[in-house]
């Protein structure tokens, strides 16, 4: 029987499952999460921030940087208040360039 040329299913699962960047931030399977300051009116908050994949994204969502949709399957960032109770009920999702754009501008929409 031929080998094959991709690495087997369960080393490759245990490979990734042994790395971890010690950086502060911390994975849960697919995503990694980290700390960074909050955006135009909140740099002092910090806020968890946690990148999602375009093969991840199923749903489309509203971003606060600009109020624009983001379509499904396109990559963005998720993020929420660490310093506010309920933090991770109120996360919002950014498109990247909105999130890196935040310290120019804040939330365009006000959430009532």
């Amino acid at each position: 029987m031929p080998r094959r040329n991709r690495p087997h299913a369960s080393r490759k699962h245990a490979k990734a499952n042994t790395e971890s960047s010690g950086s502060g931030s911390s994975s849960f399977g697919w995503a990694t999460t980290r700390s960074e300051s909050g955006p135009a009116g909140a740099e002092s908050e910090q806020f968890t921030v946690r990148t999602v994949p375009g093969s991840r994204a199923t749903k489309p969502y509203r971003c606060p940087g600009c109020d624009h949709e983001i379509a499904p399957g396109t990559p963005h960032i998720v993020a929420w208040s660490n310093d506010v109770p309920g933090g991770a009920d109120d996360r919002r999702h950014w498109h990247n360039g909105c999130w890196s754009a935040r310290a120019r501008r804040g939330p365009t929409r006000r959430w009532s």
